[in-house]
């Protein structure tokens, strides 16, 4: 998937006028400006799961939250199958005397959180364009509908641990979806909330990008790019999400009427502001807080499977 679409993405691009960057002050300004933005949404991001791991039981500090958010991206971006995730899990996991299991599930409700805020985003999208600011009843009725489901596919979950063929591995589903049955809560309300404003926030970017390079984007297309890549993003694809990534920006741009050049700028600027800074004070952070590469060693690997593979204890209780 990534050959074919970064084939298909550079073959298009070298067909169009040749990209401008900004040059003026005022657009380089909204570019820093769009990196302040980023930084206080990979922020927010951090403090959304140390919320999360306190509230199953894990004991994280706030700065190994942030700095590990910041190595899981570099990791996404840099390691295939999301290796982010499971570098996250491996160096947490050894800060802390909580289980893998319960961490990994942890990232599950993160995700969980991060699927209902694009859907809600793409169904405010759909009803904004169809009928402007009309629909909101069957904007609510669909939101509703989708956190029903999500309470069922819980629901579903427990019953079926406690079914006699999976009793066995009880312990490990428990652990797994204790973070995600913790969001059934008034604390699950505001980190939906946050999620929902950390996305906005990156719909912001995309906007001031865009403002950047005197693209005709304002902020509700912004976050229309930032649903149409960040639901492309999940096709398996090389580190990086190379070329699925970028087809999805400039598929996107071309609904938006956005010309060739301008469309080839604004994807390198949101590669150069996204992906680039976050990479480079991840690998800093592994070298410099987490004790670099050789603490990635084999034993210590096999070390935690051992430990996923124990009988894991359910920590905190559901709020």
């Amino acid at each position: 998937m990534s050959v074919v679409s970064l084939t298909a993405v550079v073959w298009w691009a070298l067909h169009q006028r040749a990209p401008r960057l900004p040059a003026s002050v005022a657009g380089l300004l909204l570019l820093a400006l769009a990196l302040f933005v980023y930084a206080l949404v990979t922020a927010a991001r951090g403090v959304r799961w140390h919320e999360i791991l306190r509230a199953a039981g894990v004991r994280a500090s706030m700065a190994d939250t942030q700095g590990l958010i910041v190595v899981g991206y570099m990791g996404n971006t840099v390691l295939p199958l999301r290796g982010g995730e499971l570098l996250r899990v491996l160096l947490l996991g050894r800060r802390t005397d909580s289980s893998r299991v319960t961490i990994v599930g942890t990232l599950v409700a993160e995700r969980l959180l991060d699927v209902l805020a694009l859907v809600a985003m793409l169904l405010l999208l759909a009803f904004a364009t169809a009928s402007g600011v009309r629909g909101v009843f069957e904007l609510s009725l669909a939101a509703a509908i989708v956190l029903l489901l999500l309470a069922l596919a819980l629901s579903t979950g427990r019953r079926l641990s406690r079914s006699w063929r999976l009793r066995g591995l009880r312990p490990h589903v428990d652990s797994l979806t204790l973070a995600s049955r913790n969001l059934l809560s008034a604390q699950g309300v505001l980190l939906a909330l946050l999620t929902a404003i950390v996305w906005m926030g990156e719909g912001c970017i995309y906007w001031l990008i865009g403002r950047a390079l005197s693209l005709r984007v304002d902020l509700l297309q912004g976050c229309f790019l930032v649903v149409l890549s960040s639901l492309v993003a999940a096709i398996p694809a090389a580190p990086g999400y190379a070329g699925t990534y970028d087809a999805a920006i400039q598929l996107g741009l071309r609904a938006l009427h956005v010309p060739g050049g301008g469309a080839v700028a604004f994807g390198l600027l949101v590669r150069m502001v996204i992906f680039l800074p976050i990479t480079v004070v991840g690998l800093l952070l592994v070298v410099v807080r987490y004790g670099g590469l050789a603490s990635l060693r084999r034993p210590q690997w096999r070390d935690a499977q051992a430990t996923v593979d124990e009988p894991a204890t359910v920590v905190g209780v559901v709020k």
